[in-house]
């Protein structure tokens, strides 16, 4: 797949100075050195999303040791709300952190910047893992970390999608919205305000500049959030102000006025509720919508640009991690050799809605029977497809990308802000956190 990853100029020193900054930890002793053990005994597994996940997690463990009678493994459940400000507690307490922990992209760097994590790619190397990983998905927890070494066994991953009305579409004679011009044509033949009907629902509230993110490099094509230098965003660029111009544009002429304020809850119960064409969310909402309307909906990749490719930001990827300081990693890391085969892979993204990291899981039964997964599995491995790999890394980023820029969406939306100007300081805040970044790195 043609991909180039994002900071590629400082891929090396970022590497080099995670693995200076996780060598002195272990060295201080703050998250331990731990130890092989002999492959059997009791080990801790942390699951990232407790309470939602418990019940497949419940049924891969039980599986595991009864294959594995003389491993137990102690299930705890963190809410994913919680689970990163656990993980930071336990390292500044110098203990409490488990054998093996369920991680996403979005905080990976953090914990490998404080050496909590051990590298796993000579345990990968010869394993029955060696070559069934998706190499979209390895790329992307690599790029987290600067590309070099691996720090988790890659499990799962979102995908943006576009959800249609079949039945709208049909009875407008519309083709689907495979490309943006075919988005754009429905959105505006869908939309007649003045009787609730409306071609598309934009989300103008919490979480709205993620979704502004994938609209804008899908269309534009742009294939790096950093410059060739690796120290300016692209999320200014000229193409990508236009993009960003022609999706707001939607707002209050073929959306409805109440999406400035739309968080998700709120944009899918819109998208539900009415004769609404078009929302733009995640494989997530499958099951959600199916039970909405049926047959009469279905998803698709973010629409293609002008040379036909796809384009598509990161997702974070979910994974599981070994701890440095487990004194039990020969039977911890048979765990997670275990629960990223095909069958338990499998079994957890068929629960979770979500695309396999195992390429013989992408090939399962249910996969090919969930038309938006199999799609989002065939764009993603397809070769002419590019991945823009978000800055994840960066400690600003939540911030940035949420909560500090999201009031400046709504005033776009509302024409008090232009375009230009709202991805400018978005690049500005992008830029100088990458500074910092790079600053604290020396």
């Amino acid at each position: 797949m043609n991909r180039k990853l994002a900071h590629r100029a400082a891929v090396g020193v970022i590497a080099l100075a995670l693995a200076a900054t996780a060598t002195a930890c272990g060295d201080d002793g703050s998250t331990g050195s731990g130890a092989e053990g002999d492959g059997t005994g009791e080990i801790t597994f942390w699951d990232n999303n407790g309470g939602v996940r418990t019940e497949v997690w419940n049924e891969i463990i039980a599986a595991f040791e009864e294959e594995h009678p003389d491993i137990d493994v102690v299930y705890e459940g963190i809410p994913i709300d919680q689970v990163q400000s656990k993980y930071d507690a336990a390292i500044q307490g110098g203990s409490g952190l488990p054998d093996v922990g369920m991680v996403s992209t979005s905080y990976l760097a953090n914990l490998v910047a404080q050496g909590a994590l051990s590298p796993i790619d000579d345990r990968l190397t010869g394993s029955s893992l060696d070559g069934q990983l998706s190499p979209a998905f390895l790329e992307s927890v690599r790029a987290t970390t600067g590309g070099e070494e691996l720090f988790s066994v890659p499990t799962s991953a979102n995908q943006g999608i576009l959800w249609y009305r079949t039945d709208l579409f049909d009875d407008a004679g519309l083709e689907p919205p495979t490309s943006w011009e075919n988005f754009y044509t429905a959105a505006e033949e869908l939309a007649d305000p003045d009787n609730n009907r409306f071609g598309f629902t934009i989300r103008g509230g919490e979480g709205s500049i993620a979704q502004a993110l994938d609209a804008m490099y899908s269309q534009s094509g742009i294939d790096s959030f950093w410059s060739e230098d690796g120290t300016e965003s692209t999320v200014n660029a000229p193409e990508n102000v236009a993009a960003l111009e022609r999706y707001v544009d939607l707002y209050n002429t073929v959306t409805p006025e109440a999406d400035v304020n739309s968080d998700f809850t709120t944009m899918i119960a819109t998208f539900s509720g009415g004769d609404v064409g078009m929302v733009q969310h995640n494989l997530g909402s499958y099951g959600d919508l199916s039970e909405a309307f049926g047959e009469n909906v279905a998803g698709l990749p973010m629409p293609t640009n002008d040379d036909g490719h796809h384009t598509f930001v990161s997702n974070p990827v979910d994974g599981m991690a070994l701890f440095n300081s487990s004194d039990n990693k020969d039977a911890a890391w048979t765990f997670m050799e275990f629960a990223a085969s095909y069958e338990m892979n499998s079994m957890w993204n068929e629960s979770a809605g979500q695309i396999p990291a195992n390429t013989e899981a992408q090939q399962a039964d249910w996969v090919a029977d969930s038309p938006p997964t199999q799609a989002a599995v065939e764009a993603l491995s397809d070769e002419a497809t590019t991945i823009v790999q978000l800055p994840y890394y960066l400690p600003d980023w939540n911030n940035i990308s949420k909560a500090d820029n999201e009031p400046n969406f709504q005033r776009v939306l509302l024409g008090e802000m232009s375009a230009q100007d709202f991805l400018d300081e978005l690049a500005t805040q992008f830029n100088e956190a990458q500074a910092e970044w790079e600053e604290q790195q020396q």
